[in-house]
């Protein structure tokens, strides 16, 4: 049996937290996986693998390794009973379907149906970054907050919306695109085909790029740039600053259209701490006016929210499951 997910806030409580479960989120550089234990509630992993992606090697050859990964895992926990997976791009988790994931250069791949005959475990399949809102809603930055944003800023930007305790998909699964809301007209081309797009002004990439434009400089990381800014270079500051101002530009549009009360910011730039998010805070105040201003906090899980999400999921998979197994169970 297998079955897509987009998680409730809510559904560990009413579904019932039993079994132990694997989990992986695979992303363009690393393949994360852990293994969450039978009784654990709090989102914890009890063990945790990281491996390379090498996304160079083609389509095929991740898949490959997706699934080796996922065997490796499920060979060190023979008692899983489940298994959950979160995928990036564009999804389809009604049918496990990834649909574009361009970092992976994957098109069309059925990941849920395949790791299910792999594993011969239930499959609970969900994207990544609402995969890394619901981890951070049960056991992050997120909790007791039934309408927020998790926006994760790292080498792209994506977010994912809470509304009701609920995970919005959007009709066609591409909701919380927030990386592609233009912000700078007539701005730089981004790969999706648009210019001035948020992700080529506020990602990690873009900033990376944008300095290196200005200065020449190369091999330097955002949070280089992030600190070389705090030390008053003039390139590092003009640069950053613009990264934070586009991204308060882009969150302005958010909260203003569906009204969070708090707004998780995850990647990198929670990792830089206060230093950036309260220059964010006040940018985004100064841009909203009728609106009520949202609390801004960073997350609380870091890298693993992917991958705690992706096991909350398959948590979630099982609890669905328990009344159908005490039923057949019965006398």
């Amino acid at each position: 049996m297998t079955a897509g997910a987009v998680g409730t806030v809510g559904a560990a409580e009413t579904a019932g937290a039993v079994g132990t479960v694997i989990a992986l989120d695979i992303g363009g550089t690393y393949i994360k996986g852990g293994i969450l234990s039978d009784g654990g509630t709090d989102g914890t992993l009890d063990h945790t693998e990281r491996w390379y992606t090498r996304v160079e090697r083609g389509p095929e050859a991740v898949l490959e390794t997706v699934l080796a990964c996922a065997a490796e895992l499920a060979e060190r926990c023979p008692a899983a009973a489940a298994a959950g997976i979160a995928v990036p791009g564009i999804v389809d988790e009604a049918s496990g379907l990834s649909v574009r994931a361009a970092n992976l250069g994957w098109r069309g791949v059925p990941i849920q149906d395949w790791l299910a005959e792999h594993l011969g475990l239930p499959i609970a399949f969900g994207h990544d970054v609402r995969a890394g809102g619901l981890a951070e809603a049960r056991a992050g930055a997120g909790q007791g907050c039934a309408d927020f944003l998790f926006a994760p800023v790292g080498t792209g930007i994506a977010a994912a919306v809470f509304s009701s305790g609920q995970a919005l998909t959007g009709a066609h699964g591409r909701a919380g695109e927030l990386g592609h809301v233009v912000v700078r007209p007539g701005g730089d081309p981004c790969p999706c085909g648009g210019r001035g797009c948020l992700e080529t002004v506020a990602s990690a990439a873009a900033v990376t790029r944008r300095y290196s434009r200005a200065t020449g400089w190369h091999g330097v990381t955002a949070r280089d740039i992030q600190r070389r800014a705090a030390a008053g270079d003039p390139a590092a500051t003009a640069v950053w600053t613009e990264a934070v101002d586009a991204l308060a530009d882009g969150l302005a549009i958010a909260v203003t259209l569906h009204d969070p009360e708090r707004v998780v910011i995850g990647g990198g730039l929670a990792q830089a701490g206060e230093s950036c998010l309260a220059p964010l805070r006040e940018a985004l105040a100064e841009r909203l006016t009728f609106q009520t201003v949202p609390e801004v906090v960073a997350a609380r899980l870091g890298d693993q929210a992917g991958c705690v999400g992706a096991a909350l999921l398959a948590r979630d998979l099982l609890g669905a499951r328990q009344p159908e197994r005490t039923a057949v169970d019965a006398p």
